[in-house]
Order: C-alpha cells, then structure tokens, then sequence
C-alpha cells in the first residue's frame, strides 16, 4: 500500500492531484484554461495532452482527487451529475437491456433511464430496496445494472450495500451507488462491494453553489475504458474552471460535512415529535427504520432531512415559502441551506408514478449557517405555516 493511501481522508482531500507547481512553487495548482496543446512533433505529445476534449491537467487533478477520495483506481469528471449516468450506461449496456432502481430514485435519473434510455430500448423495474427478496425476484436474464442511492433523495431511505453488491455480483451485475447525499467524507461505497460510484459534484463535493458537475469512481479497467471512450466520442468534459472550482471545494469537505451534519441532527430532533409533524426522515434519528444501518456504512448522517407535515399539502407549501434563512431553491450541499418542495420542485418529473414525493413533504438541505439561527428559522416557518386563517 502506498503512502498516499494511508494518509487520512481529509490530507488526501487536500493534496490528491493538487501539487504544488514545479516551476513557480505556486502552492494551488495554475488552471489550464487552454482547449489544445502543441506537440513537439507530429503524434508527440507532452505528457499525453493534445486536445481538452480528451484531457486537460486541471481535470486531470481534480479525477485523481475523486478517485483518491472514494479509494478508487480511476475518477472521471463530467460536465454534470446526469451526463456522469448518461456515460456510464451508454458505455456499459445495449438496448434490450434492463435496469433494477429504486423506489425513491433522484428523479432527473428516473427521467433519464425511463425516457432516454427507455427509448433506446432499455427497460428498467422500480422496486423498495430495502427490501433484498424484492429486488432478487426483480431480476431478469436481461438485467445488467443494480442502481442504488443510499441516502435516498428526498425520503432518506438506507439501501445495505454491501447486501445489494453481493446480490448483484451473484447475477453478474454492475453495481451503482450514488453517492451525492452521503458524499466520501461520510460513506464509501467502493469499499462496501459497489463497482461504480456516480456523483452529482454540483452537490456537496463542490459544496458552494457556484459550479455544475459529475463524476464517477471506479476500479475496474474495463468499465473505466468504456465509459472514458464514450465521453472522450460524446464530449461531456468538465471545464477547466469547473474542475478548479470542484477541487477547492473538495478540499474543505471533511469540516463542512461534519458542520452539516450536526446542524442536521439539531434540527430533526427539535422537529421529530413535532405537534405539526407527521414524519422527520432523517438516519441520524433512532426512531428512523434504517438508522441502524445507516450507522454502520456511514461516518455520519449529513446534512439532507425531509419533513412531512401533519396538515398536507397546504401548510408544507406555506412553510418552504415562509423560511428567510432556508431559500427556496432547487439543488442542495451548498454552505447556504435551502429548502425546496419536491412534489413541483426537484421531483416533478416523477409526478404520478411509483416514485412521486407525497404532496406533504418538503425538503431541507441543512447549510453551514449558525445553528440557533436555522432552528430559530424553522421555528418561525412551522408557526406561520400552521397558523389559522
């Protein structure tokens, strides 16, 4: 085992692809923000670089980052989260082909496999994860792909796994994580059985709110080269600026996580028990069904938590238009919290299938914010919203 794989999470967050440059010192990495580079002869290449389509050292940075920060052997960025999933399957399935995902899948992946690649000929089966017979009798002599999200968005299910993986691997299939919510400063799934782990790095791996971007980290050659062909033939790079901006993030995700999830925790213990609550789906809470779970995969338990409120519809659409603090936003995993209402927001595109998000339920992306004012803001939210008219 090399050095740099026994350094702890964070100094691998921190120096992973990020070297200092050899010919100024500078201690953060110069941005390539060049789209070609001249050869010294015909085919003669400088450390491989010849057009920023195919690679560009910024980026290049940035995949050693990821791969170093899931303990993968190869990290690829993406231009987005969607375009990362849009790569993988495109590169490792053909039409006939089906796709076993969960019941509470991100829906803009829901859109994709049910739309895009429904289209093409893939069929896919939506099934409780949480539930191993289920998923077993879901597979077929077709089958090639177990997709699996864990924490789930927006209900916070737990998925086990290294259950799934082994399931999977016993019917020759690739296995999937997406990793968005729980990021790799919390839960690694590479370790756990996955073959693939999928990133929306927009989310908390950039962490800021200012930049769009994907990834995936693998450890198999052949997956590896199949999907790197396929974004090097369909073009969906991440800019250098991009990869830049995701690589400083990246390097306070340890800290922000750790706030995020105390934050979290604070605020899902002040609403579980709430007269004007129904549900609090958050793992970090005992009475959550996969907290236990979630316990032993997990470092910790985030910053995500859903609310399902008491009075329906009506009073969930007040409070996500009543916070000051939590902005009324799509996206989530930034330093600024925000609360969205993902029945017309983020979920829409599942409205009246298996997958939509009851019409009581709003979301919140717990930010770095101080913690007596987010709980004084959600306190004042829950009052107006269940106040009589």
């Amino acid at each position: 085992m090399s050095d740099k794989k026994k350094q702890g999470f964070a100094t691998r967050a921190i120096h992973a692809g990020q070297e200092f440059d050899p010919t100024t010192g500078a201690v953060i990495p110069p941005i390539y923000q060049s789209s070609t580079f001249v050869q010294t002869h015909i085919g003669g290449l400088r450390n491989g670089f010849e057009y920023g389509r195919g690679g560009n050292p910024t980026r290049n940075g940035l995949e050693e980052q990821l791969a170093a920060l899931e303990g993968g052997a190869h990290g690829i960025s993406f231009a987005s989260g969607l375009a990362a999933e849009d790569a993988l399957l495109r590169g490792i399935l053909k039409p006939g082909d089906h796709i076993i995902l969960g019941n509470d899948a991100y829906g803009g992946t829901y859109r994709l496999i049910n739309k895009i690649f429904g289209a093409w000929g893939v069929t896919h089966t939506v099934v409780d994860m949480s539930n191993l017979r289920t998923v077993q009798t879901a597979i077929t002599a077709n089958t090639k792909v177990l997709w699996v999200e864990t924490p789930s968005n927006p209900l916070m299910k737990i998925t086990d796994v290294a259950e799934l993986a082994e399931i999977g691997h016993a019917a020759g299939l690739t296995v999937v994580v997406d990793n968005t919510f729980a990021s790799p400063a919390l839960q690694q799934p590479l370790t756990l059985g996955a073959d693939v782990v999928v990133h929306s790095t927009t989310k908390y791996i950039g962490g800021h709110s200012d930049v769009i971007g994907g990834a995936l980290v693998m450890n198999d050659d052949e997956i590896h080269e199949k999907v790197r062909f396929m974004q090097f033939a369909a073009g969906a790079v991440s800019s250098p600026m991009d990869a830049f901006l995701t690589s400083r993030g990246i390097k306070t995700l340890e800290v922000r996580m750790h706030r995020h999830s105390e934050s979290a925790q604070a605020i899902a213990e002040y609403l579980s028990g709430h007269a004007a609550v129904e549900t609090v789906y958050y793992p970090g809470l005992e009475s959550h069904p996969g907290h236990a779970l979630a316990a032993s995969q997990m470092s910790g338990f985030g910053g995500m938590l859903s609310i399902a409120f008491a009075g329906g519809e009506k009073v969930a659409r007040r409070f996500a238009e009543k916070t000051r603090v939590f902005q009324l936003a799509e996206s989530l995993g930034g330093v600024e919290s925000l609360v969205n209402y993902p029945a017309q927001m983020t979920h829409a595109s599942v409205a009246g299938t298996e997958l939509a998000v009851p019409a009581n339920v709003i979301r919140l992306s717990v930010g770095l914010e101080s913690i007596d004012d987010l709980l004084a803001d959600v306190e004042r939210a829950v009052e107006k919203a269940t106040k009589k008219r």
